[in-house]
């Protein structure tokens, strides 16, 4: 009896979180198909459907709307810094790993400190930095802030790292073989689910951060902007009742690219798993 009570409240508090976590999705993907482009707190579901909200953002852009312009700056953005920051973190992670060096823990002790400190602290100090090397409104600038202290974000893929057995190592090494060799010859196919972690953790900063690109992009040239700027500008006293839809509609092309990345990178993941056990 006392397993049947348990079992049936823990599953009307998934049930519970799951509505509280679905309702507000689903309510923001049928509004960006209502016909009406203010805030609709009286119905649910629109009263009138259409997709003129997703031509507005792509085939209609006005002075307020330059949605393109403002997908193709996020993810070129997101993308670059993905690479750059996948690189630094599984540099830097096979170093604190692999290799044994002086003042190694000295290193590691001072990164963990660093990781400590809010990055809202530094962020005037980047502007600044930024502005004296005419980097300020530069998406280049954009791209090298967020990837410079990727690499302070190793503690993860270090100990997925460890977890690698030293004697692949010792064996490479025995037959003669370099440390970009073991790099990328055995460490990174054995590390491909902490990969797939790495590359959708670097993805996902710029794509989704609104503080420092707003701090960073302030020319007030819409076409300059990121998606999070956009969006946010939308919801103006002034726009808000012209644009919530359209600000809908946006909202839910935004979670496409990140769904998508999942999608693909969950089959390296599965991938790395299986021929880790193999070769484990």
């Amino acid at each position: 009896m006392k397993k049947t009570v348990g079992f049936v409240v823990r599953h009307l508090v998934l049930t519970f979180l799951v509505v509280i976590w679905l309702v507000p999705i689903l309510w923001l993907l049928v509004t960006s198909f209502s016909a009406y482009k203010g805030i609709n707190t009286a119905h649910f579901f629109p009263e009138q459907w259409s997709l003129d909200n997703y031509k507005v953002l792509f085939l209609q852009p006005d002075s307020v709307v330059q949605y393109g312009a403002w997908f193709k700056n996020t993810l070129l953005i997101a993308i670059f810094t993905c690479i750059v920051s996948t690189s630094f973190v599984l540099m830097v992670s096979y170093a604190m790993s692999c290799l044994r060096f002086k003042g190694r823990k000295g290193l590691m002790s001072f990164g963990i400190v660093l990781n400590m400190f809010p990055g809202v602290l530094s962020m005037i100090a980047v502007y600044f930095v930024m502005k004296s090397l005419g980097l300020k409104n530069s998406h280049l600038g954009m791209i090298i802030v967020y990837s410079a202290g990727s690499g302070l974000g190793y503690l993860i893929t270090k100990g997925f790292m460890d977890t690698i057995s030293t004697s692949l190592r010792e064996a490479a090494w025995l037959e003669g073989a370099s440390e970009a060799t073991i790099f990328f010859k055995i460490i990174i196919p054995l590390s491909q689910p902490i990969i797939v972690y790495t590359i959708i953790n670097s993805f996902l900063v710029p794509w989704g951060d609104f503080v420092l690109a707003k701090l960073m992009l302030n020319s007030g040239i819409a076409t300059d902007w990121t998606i999070a700027i956009g969006l946010f500008n939308m919801l103006g006293k002034s726009l808000i009742n012209k644009y919530f839809s359209i600000f809908c509609a946006g909202g839910v092309i935004v979670s496409i690219p990140i769904s998508a990345l999942f999608v693909l990178m969950q089959k390296f993941y599965v991938e790395g798993v299986t021929g880790g056990s193999v070769k484990g």
